[in-house]
């Protein structure tokens, strides 16, 4: 199998926390990295890592500059596939990535107990692949459950 380019996408806290225990399923391939916290530059060693302004839907000016930020990543890395495990720029990277072709992967966040995540929610039907970590949040038209990344 040919190596793909992967641009991995999360929001600071337990999104990102949840990102890094996905690493070892990118080895062999090209990943790069998106947050919104420069200090966790250091957690994925010599991978290109780009950090973007940190906006919630509340703030439409941030969410227009984030969405600009992504773009541009978007453009210079031309990923085959975007993987999020939420937030704001992941929903936002994973809208635009579906514009330039790539395949699109949503792990809802494991804080989610009782019911998926605003942009979990609102994500399905965006992406190529819709996963809830919780079996009980599962749905028959998605999300599906695969087990969980903690």
């Amino acid at each position: 199998m040919e190596p793909k380019k992967i641009l991995a996408i999360a929001s600071g806290g337990g999104h990102w926390v949840q990102l890094m225990r996905l690493r070892p399923a990118f080895a062999g391939h090209r990943a790069s990295f998106v947050t919104v916290n420069p200090t966790y530059r250091g957690d994925v060693g010599s991978s290109p890592f780009y950090v973007v302004s940190d906006a919630t839907r509340w703030n439409k000016i941030g969410l227009a500059r984030l969405a600009l930020q992504l773009a541009w990543i978007l453009l210079r890395e031309r990923p085959h596939v975007v993987v999020s495990t939420g937030a704001a720029p992941g929903f936002i990277g994973i809208l635009l990535a579906k514009s330039i072709g790539a395949r699109t992967v949503w792990i809802d966040s494991i804080a989610n107990v009782e019911r998926l995540s605003l942009s979990g929610e609102r994500v399905g039907r965006f992406v190529d692949l819709w996963l809830t970590q919780w079996p009980h949040l599962a749905r028959p038209m998605g999300p599906a459950f695969e087990g969980s990344v903690l």
